[in-house]
């Protein structure tokens, strides 16, 4: 039998990163359907997707990009990472933006669908280029370290323990 099922549910690195990708884009989805006059709840699903936006954009600048940019150096394929990067920049300018509109206007449905298409790109393109690129360029056993890291990384995240 393969390694990884001995293991039970160890989870590879990118597992666990499409894993929070289905569930931020759940929350978008629920924040773009929402009315003009659920403001609390705009605002209470606006603060999780920024919750959970920051321990997802944590994890993979600190563990999971280094380690596909040290890996794809070797393959002189570094376009996505960096893409990747700037995609994060662009979300932290767009999110300050959207929590100060107010979430009974019309401009915050608006800037909820922008926020929303924004993500789902980078998304499409991390699972569509940039995951199976990984898959090639890195072991499994790799990947289920990096999954192990991860997963270490973002309950510290979630506790609040670490800055």
């Amino acid at each position: 039998m393969p390694r990884a099922k001995a293991r039970g549910e160890m989870k590879d690195a990118i597992g666990l990163l499409k894993e929070d990708h289905t569930k931020v884009r759940a929350l978008l989805g629920e924040l773009e359907k929402s009315s003009e006059k659920a403001t609390t709840r705009r605002a209470e699903l606006l603060e999780e997707i920024e919750r959970e936006l920051k321990i997802h954009t944590t994890i993979e600048e600190e563990i999971f990009y280094p380690a596909f940019r040290e890996a794809a150096e070797k393959k002189d394929d570094l376009r996505l990472y960096y893409e990747a990067i700037e995609e994060h920049h662009v979300v932290d300018l767009v999110m300050p933006e959207i929590k100060s509109t107010n979430p009974a206007s019309e401009q915050f449905g608006a800037k909820a669908k922008v926020l929303k298409d924004l993500i789902e790109h980078h998304a499409e393109e991390e699972e569509n280029e940039m995951f199976p690129k990984a898959r090639k360029i890195m072991s499994s056993e790799e990947l289920v370290e990096l999954g192990t890291q991860i997963q270490s990384r973002k309950q510290d995240l979630q506790s609040g323990l670490a800055t």
